[in-house]
C-alpha cells in the first residue's frame, strides 16, 4: 500500500496526454447504442420498430387464434388466413430483423445467447406456421395442424419491448463527453500583434496569447502573462473554494474566472489539454465496464443448446416410431416451451420495477450491471466535499480575541473589510453579517494582497483580515484557534489582533451514519479529497474513517481504485465533481451526488438525487432484493424448461403423459405472467 500514499503527499502531475479530442467533435451518440452478438442496436431504430410491429402484430392478434384457443376478443371470416400468414411474414422478417442478425454474429462467433434463442423460437414458430397453413389452406389437409403465428407475434413484441426497457435505462451512458464539451466556450479572445479578435477555440494552438475576462471560462490550458483573478478550479479539487492566480500561475481550461482579467499564454489545445485528458479516462473505463456479461444471456445460450439437442432428439425419435408428422410436432413443442417469453423480460421487468423503487426513493440506477457487482463491495470510496460535506462554505465559528471590542464588533468590522471583494470567503462572510442584521461600516482603500487577505480603511483606522501564516508574522504570542477544518481568517490593527472568523464546510448529518452502517457491512469506507492533509484529516477523524488520501488530482483517485482493484476487490467510488468522473467511471459502481456536476453525474451508475449519503445503504439494499428477484425470475423464466423440455419431447410417453403444442404455448405464457408477478414484488 505503500505506492498510494502518492495521494497523500498531493506531489503527482497531471497526466500528460495525446488524446485527439476537437471541441466540436467531443460530442457523440454513442449512449444510443447496445451491444448484442456484436451488433449494434439503436436505441431510436429499436423504438421504431416496436410501434410498428404492433401495428403488424394487431390483426394477427385479432384473427388467430392464441395456443390453440380462440379469445373472447378474437374473430375470423372467410380469407383471414391469408391476412394472417401476410403480416405475419412482414413482421418476422422486420420486427424480427435485429434478433436474427444478432444471432448471426452470436452463432459466426461460436457464442449463442439471447438473440440466438430468441431466433430459433421465431423462426420455429413461424416455418412451422407457414407449414400449418399450407396443409390447412392450400393442400386442405383433413387433420388440422396448429399454427404459431400469435405465439410469433407476441414472441416479437415481447422481445423488442424488453430491449426497449434494457435500452432506455442505458441510453445516456456516454452523454458526458457533451457536458465537458460545454464547459468550454466556442469562441476565443485571441490576442495577435496588439489586436484582440473572437476565433474559434479550434483555431487556437499552443503559445498563442489569449483574454479572459471576468466570469468567462478558462478556454484552454496555460499560464497567465497579465493580470491576476480568483480562479473557481472545482474541476481539478473538487473543492468550490477558488484559488488565487497570478503572474507565471498555470490555469486549466474550463475553469471559472473570477472578478479579474487574465492574460494568457496557451500551453495545450483542445485536443490535448486537461477536459481531453479526462474525457479519455472516462471514455475508457466506460468502455471497459461495457464488456460485462449478463447472466440472461449465459442462461440464454444454456437453453439454446438444450432446446436444439432435445429437439432434434426428439424428432428423430418419434419420425422413427410415429412418421414425421409426429416428429416435427415433438419437436416445435419443444422449441416453443424453450421461447424465452420470460427470460426476456426476466431482467428489464426487474430493472424497471427496481429503478422506479428507486426514483422514488432517491435513487437513479443508471446502469443495470451494477446489481449483480453491489453484493461483491469490499470498498466504499468517497469523495468529500459536496459527498460527505455539504460543499458550501458557510461562518463556523467568529469570536473577539481583544477585550477592546465585542464579538459583534469583530464581525461587523470583518463583513466590512470584505465588501468590495468577490472571493467565496468573502461572499460566505458579507451573507453570514446580513443574515445577522449587521450593518456594514463605510470603507475606503481597500486592496487585496495576494495570498494573504486583504485592507482596507473604517472610520480612519487602518484594519487588516488577513491569513493565520501572515497573521503569526505580525502578530507576538499568536493564540491558539480550535478549527482545524475550517479555513480561518483574522482581524488586525497595527498589528493588535483583534478577532477572527472561521469559514468551512459541514459534515452531512447522515454522513457518519453512513459510515457506522458501512462497516456493520464490512464494507471499508476511504475518503479521497483535493484538499489539503489537515482539513481532509480532521473531516476523516469526525466520521470514523481511517483510510485517508489528500491532495489529488483526478488520475490520482482513479490509480488509487485501480490499485484497490488489482487485489481482487470491488470497489464504489462516491463523488460530485467533474474531477471525480474518471474515478467514476473507474470504479466496479460509481455513484454520483445530485447536486453534482452534469459530467460526474453522466459518468456514474447511480445518482444520489436527494444528495443524501445514507441512500447508498439504501441502495445496497434495493440492490440485493433486486438481485435476488433477478435469480428468481431467471428461474421462473428458464428453469421450468428442466422439467417442460423432457415432457415436450415425450419422454413419459409411454405412461400416457404427452405435452401437445398448446399446453407448451400455456406454459411458456404462464412463466411470463409469473415473471412479471414476481417483478412487482421488489421492495426496499
Amino acid at each position: 500500500m505503500n505506492d498510494m500514499n502518492m495521494g497523500k503527499q498531493g506531489k503527482n502531475k497531471s497526466a500528460q496526454s495525446g488524446t485527439k479530442m476537437h471541441h466540436s467533435s467531443m460530442q457523440m451518440s454513442g449512449g444510443n447504442m447496445m451491444m448484442h452478438g456484436n451488433q449494434m442496436m439503436d436505441m431510436g431504430n429499436l423504438k421504431q420498430k416496436f410501434w410498428i410491429s404492433l401495428v403488424l402484430a394487431l390483426p394477427i392478434l385479432f384473427l388467430s387464434p392464441a395456443m390453440g384457443i380462440s379469445l373472447p376478443f378474437q374473430f375470423s371470416f372467410n380469407g383471414s388466413e391469408w391476412i394472417v400468414a401476410l403480416f405475419a411474414t412482414i413482421l418476422f422478417f422486420y420486427g424480427g430483423e435485429p434478433f436474427l442478425k444478432g444471432a448471426f454474429y452470436e452463432l459466426k462467433a461460436k457464442r449463442p445467447e439471447m438473440m440466438s434463442l430468441i431466433s430459433l423460437g421465431i423462426v420455429t414458430a413461424y416455418v412451422y406456421s407457414i407449414y400449418a397453413f399450407v396443409e390447412n389452406n392450400i393442400l386442405h389437409n383433413q387433420n388440422q395442424v396448429m399454427d404459431f403465428f400469435w405465439e410469433l407475434a407476441t414472441l416479437i413484441l415481447i422481445m423488442l419491448l424488453g430491449h426497449w426497457i434494457e435500452m432506455s435505462s442505458m441510453m445516456s451512458a456516454n452523454s458526458s463527453v457533451n457536458d465537458l464539451a460545454k464547459l468550454l466556450p466556442d469562441k476565443v479572445h485571441l490576442q495577435d500583434n496588439g489586436q484582440t479578435k473572437d476565433v474559434s477555440i479550434n483555431d487556437v494552438q499552443k503559445d498563442a496569447i489569449v483574454l479572459v475576462k471576468p466570469g468567462e471560462s478558462v478556454p484552454l490550458d496555460g499560464i497567465i502573462i497579465n493580470g491576476s483573478s480568483d480562479i473557481n478550479e472545482s474541476l481539478v479539487t473538487g473543492e468550490s473554494q477558488s484559488a488565487t492566480r497570478k503572474v507565471n500561475d498555470k490555469v486549466i481550461g474550463g475553469s471559472i474566472n473570477g472578478s479579474g482579467t487574465i492574460v494568457v499564454k496557451v500551453s495545450s489545445s483542445a485536443n490535448s489539454g486537461f477536459l481531453a485528458n479526462v474525457n479519455k479516462l472516462v471514455q475508457s473505463s466506460q468502455m471497459n465496464k461495457s464488456n460485462l456479461q449478463n447472466l440472461a444471456d449465459r442462461v440464454s445460450g444454456w437453453l439454446f443448446y438444450a432446446a436444439l439437442i432435445i429437439g432434434v432428439i426428439a424428432l428423430i425419435v418419434w419420425t422413427s416410431l410415429k412418421g414425421i408428422s409426429n416428429g416435427l410436432e415433438r419437436m416445435v413443442t419443444v422449441l416453443v416451451i424453450a421461447c424465452p417469453h420470460a427470460l426476456g423480460l426476466a431482467i428489464p421487468l426487474v430493472n424497471a420495477k427496481s429503478m422506479s423503487i428507486g426514483a422514488k426513493n432517491g435513487l437513479l440506477i443508471r446502469n443495470r450491471n451494477v446489481i449483480g457487482i453491489s453484493q461483491k463491495i469490499k470498498y466504499v470510496v468517497m469523495d468529500k466535499t459536496g459527498t460527505l460535506t455539504e460543499g458550501k462554505f458557510q461562518v463556523r465559528q467568529f469570536d473577539t480575541l481583544n477585550q477592546t471590542i465585542n464579538k459583534e464588533g469583530v464581525l461587523r468590522l470583518i463583513a466590512s473589510l470584505e465588501q468590495d471583494s468577490t472571493h467565496p470567503i468573502a461572499k460566505s462572510i458579507l451573507q453570514f453579517a446580513d443574515e445577522k442584521k449587521i450593518s456594514l461600516l463605510p470603507l475606503s482603500n481597500s486592496k487585496t494582497a495576494s495570498g494573504k487577505g486583504v485592507t482596507g480603511t473604517i472610520n480612519g483606522k487602518d484594519y487588516q483580515l488577513v491569513n493565520e501564516k501572515t497573521a503569526r508574522s505580525l502578530v507576538n504570542n499568536f493564540p491558539r484557534i480550535s478549527a482545524a477544518d475550517y479555513t480561518v481568517s483574522y482581524l488586525l490593527q497595527d498589528s493588535n489582533l483583534l478577532g477572527y472568523v472561521a469559514v468551512g464546510d459541514q459534515v452531512k448529518k447522515t454522513a457518519i451514519s453512513l459510515i457506522k452502517e458501512l462497516k456493520a457491512q464490512n464494507i471499508i469506507p476511504v475518503m479521497l479529497t483535493g484538499d489539503n492533509e489537515n482539513v481532509a484529516d480532521s473531516i476523516a477523524e469526525k466520521l470514523g474513517i481511517t483510510e485517508v488520501y489528500s491532495g489529488l488530482l483526478p488520475e490520482d483517485k482513479q490509480k488509487i481504485i485501480g490499485k484497490y482493484q488489482a487485489n481482487g476487490n470491488k470497489v464504489m467510488m462516491v463523488g460530485d465533481g467533474i474531477n471525480d468522473a474518471p474515478s467514476l467511471a473507474k470504479a466496479d459502481i460509481g455513484v454520483a451526488i445530485g447536486t453534482g456536476t452534469d459530467v460526474a453525474i453522466d459518468s456514474a451508475d447511480v445518482v444520489l438525487v436527494n444528495s443524501n449519503p445514507i441512500d447508498i445503504i439504501n441502495f445496497l439494499k434495493l440492490a440485493k432484493n433486486t438481485q435476488k428477484k433477478t435469480v428468481e425470475n431467471l428461474w421462473w423464466g428458464a428453469g421450468y424448461n428442466i422439467i417442460a423440455l423432457p415432457l415436450a419431447a415425450g419422454v413419459l410417453a409411454p405412461i400416457g403423459i404427452l405435452l401437445p403444442p398448446a399446453v407448451g404455448a400455456i406454459l411458456m405464457s404462464l412463466s411470463t405472467v409469473i415473471v412479471a408477478v414476481n417483478a412487482e414484488t421488489i421492495r426496499i
